[in-house]
């Protein structure tokens, strides 16, 4: 297997899908570190050794131990200098992504062991291949890493889970809510009514299952709906703003502003210069 390197960015994204993936063959003594994270990273070890950082732990790894990666948390790690490590890794984000590692035990634990399983170790091979692909590739790839995942909770799973099921059904549901009415004027009170629950447990409740407020989501959901609308459309400033429920376009474009830094007619140029 010849070394390679996946990367994209989709942090926000209302689903789990793939940023990163790669393959090293490590020199010796070769580090990475200390560093922090913007997604979830499971790097599985083909051969050779070293250690992994993390949570004030040191790990000691070697062939076919797995070790994962949270983000916002500080680690290093670091390949043996007689027996260094190769590895193969996948990265993935979006806001549905700490929900399905939590029905994992892998949040708690960090590394793992695969044991000799065949299927997670193919999903690695898949991934690299699916990376040559010039159409679709994107598709292929996160089907390999929902089969991953599904992998995961099946050989690692949280037994604690489903007791928190029913409260993330709850988020589960709020997304899917935000996801169909964006366009109109809903506010945080508008989704814990139509979900039948108080206000401020659903804002506990998403903030524990997303990392950020549901306010902040909603937010963040409109304005990039936005920049879609600004990068595959003619549409006006002001009917973008109405399309992603904004009914005073100054308005629009000063939030549009302290999340991208730019105005919208700016970023539309920006976007039009690198087609």
């Amino acid at each position: 297997m010849k070394e390679y390197i996946f990367s994209n960015d989709f942090s926000r994204n209302i689903d789990a899908m793939i940023y990163t993936c790669g393959y090293e063959n490590c020199a010796p003594g070769h580090s990475y570190g200390p560093v922090l994270r913007n997604g979830y990273l499971i790097h599985y070890i083909l051969s050779g050794s070293g250690i992994y950082k993390a949570r004030g732990k040191l790990f000691r790894l070697k062939k076919d131990d797995a070790f994962l990666i949270c983000p916002g948390e500080l680690i290093y790690y670091e390949a043996d200098n007689k027996d260094p490590w190769s590895y193969t890794w996948i990265g993935m984000q979006g806001i549905k992504l700490k929900g399905y590692l939590e029905r994992t035990s892998l949040l708690d634990h960090l590394v793992f062991h695969y044991n000799q399983d065949d299927q997670m170790r193919l999903c690695h091979e898949k991934m690299f291949e699916a990376d040559k692909l010039l159409q679709n590739r994107d598709l292929i790839m996160n089907s390999i890493m929902y089969e991953y995942l599904f992998l995961l909770v099946r050989k690692f799973p949280n037994n604690q889970y489903i007791h928190q099921e029913k409260k993330y059904n709850y988020v589960e549901e709020a997304l899917k809510y935000i996801e169909s009415c964006y366009c109109d004027p809903i506010t945080v009170q508008n989704i814990a009514n139509y979900l039948n629950v108080n206000r401020s447990y659903l804002h506990r409740l998403f903030k524990a299952y997303t990392g950020i407020s549901i306010q902040n989501y909603l937010l963040d959901y409109r304005i990039r709906q936005a920049c879609i609308l600004l990068t595959t459309t003619d549409l006006s400033i002001r009917s973008i703003a109405h399309s992603v429920s904004y009914a005073d376009p100054l308005h629009f474009s000063k939030l549009f502003h302290q999340k991208k830094g730019i105005s919208p007619s700016e970023y539309r140029k920006q976007m039009s210069q690198l087609c």
